[in-house]
């Protein structure tokens, strides 16, 4: 037999083996549905500290940002993606404009937008950059003449001079991309008293001096990140996560932002093991979705006779008023296509849930172009009607069907085209651009990147 060596002595491969699987486990205790939750309610409490030192409205950066305010001090929602801030490829999205928030700002002189980051990061590139780079393209197409206000301003214990100057250079080709939606600039202007400057706020940096200088030349845009910065293992944070609102597909079995503030007591007292029942219990609770007409007040004109909306709670679609609605229903779950249409004025179109629909959208489109251009057809006799697109959260998937009819249904001039009519070579730019007017009409709609990659998938290869 040959003699033992010394890392067999001292880490023999079983002990190895174990060993791992410790660290395993105790990560995953770790970074528990529990821990989470209270991880939430702790960064959500400083949150709340920071907008009753400063007195301005909370706005959620979506996703994870509505984790941490309390629904009812919540003023809005914005869309701002850290991947449009990373480094290298910075960009101002002429998908996620924001423009919403511009009204709110020049009520309130400001603003205060959460959000949070995964553990080691100071602040999500969301708040330290993007952000930045649209509030220098407003400045500079809103208010041309005020020169001080174009300076692009940055964290600098975050992006480096050498960064910044790289972000700036990019700002004259992201004012050409904005400029070219053709957007009325002038309504925007009158949103505002005064410049946008973008300001930080962190747990490690509890304070931001809006000097009386910046109070009379800017409205603050006050950038929070709301989670305290974690170096190194969460297993020495004795519980606390750092970012536990985000990655909400990995751990949170459905549960969402506001069903967690609904229910925040009876889920932070109940055990571990129980949570993922009690999750999905009150998931099912509030998830009875149905094709059926929505109410006027839900539904959003997005376009000349194109509304969006959240799927109807209806058990039972009702005839639509004198044939003057439509409903193009996208339900989350999947169903063949023979079985969609429904009659003249209803479709009901499976295509599943989440990315999965956003995926099987660009297969649908055709069916569901065919159908809105029949119920269009005779539009000139019967020019009150409406076509209502229906999803899950009435922001995503609706809002893709919707850019697509505004696309193939109308011309430029917003003549319905008949059946068929000869149709124009789609570009990106002029898909865009009808984008643009989506979003104008309806700041707070957010699709997806999928589902808009599905749309301009169909309409720039659709004679193929």
């Amino acid at each position: 037999m040959p003699p033992t060596t010394l890392s067999e002595i001292i880490f023999p491969e079983q002990a190895n083996h174990n060993f791992s699987k410790i660290l395993g486990d105790l990560k995953r205790s770790n970074l528990s549905i529990t821990n989470r939750l209270k991880s939430v309610r702790h960064d959500a409490s400083f949150v709340q500290q920071v907008a009753e030192s400063l007195g301005l409205p909370l706005v959620a950066n979506e996703r994870c940002g509505s984790w941490y305010i309390d629904p009812s001090r919540k003023a809005g929602s914005a869309y701002f993606k850290s991947t449009d801030g990373h480094t290298g490829q910075w960009k101002f999205s002429t998908r996620r404009l924001n423009f919403h928030l511009l009204d709110l700002i020049g009520q309130h002189d400001g603003c205060i937008i959460i959000d949070s980051t995964r553990r080691g990061k100071r602040m999500p590139d969301a708040l330290s950059k993007t952000i930045p780079v649209w509030c220098c393209v407003l400045n500079r197409v809103l208010f041309p003449d005020n020169t001080p206000s174009h300076e692009l301003f940055v964290p600098p214990n975050v992006v480096s001079d050498n960064e910044r100057s790289q972000m700036e250079a990019r700002i004259p080709e992201f004012i050409t991309s904005f400029l070219a939606l053709g957007i009325n600039l002038s309504s925007l202007r009158d949103q505002l008293k005064k410049p946008l400057r973008p300001m930080w706020i962190t747990q490690d940096d509890p304070s931001v001096d809006v000097a009386e200088e910046i109070s009379r030349s800017f409205h603050p845009v006050v950038c929070c990140t709301s989670s305290r910065r974690v170096i190194g293992a969460e297993m020495s944070e004795a519980g606390y996560i750092q970012g536990a609102g985000d990655d909400t597909e990995n751990w949170a079995h459905g549960l969402t932002a506001a069903l967690f503030w609904q229910h925040a007591d009876e889920l932070l007292s109940t055990d571990e093991t129980d949570l993922p029942d009690l999750i999905r219990s009150l998931v099912e609770g509030g998830s009875h979705h149905h094709a059926g007409p929505a109410s006027t007040s839900e539904a959003k004109e997005v376009a000349p006779y194109l509304y969006v909306a959240p799927l109807s709670g209806e058990t039972t679609p009702s005839p639509t008023a004198a044939g003057t609605l439509c409903v193009i229903a996208l339900v989350p779950r999947t169903t063949e296509p023979a079985t969609w249409v429904k009659s003249k004025s209803l479709m009901e179109v499976g295509l599943g849930k989440n990315k999965t629909a956003s995926r099987m959208l660009r297969d649908a489109l055709p069916q569901i172009c065919e159908f809105a251009s029949r119920y269009l057809a005779d539009l000139e006799s019967k020019p009150e009607k409406k076509i209502i697109i229906q999803c899950e959260s009435g922001k995503d998937l609706s809002v893709g069907v919707a850019l697509c009819l505004y696309c193939w249904c109308f011309s430029v001039a917003g003549k319905v085209r008949g059946m068929d009519a000869q149709r124009e070579l789609f570009t990106k730019n002029s898909i865009r651009v009808k984008l643009g007017h989506i979003m104008m009409a309806q700041p707070d709609l957010n699709p997806s990147r999928a589902t808009l990659q599905s749309v301009n998938s169909f309409l720039m290869d659709w004679r193929k």
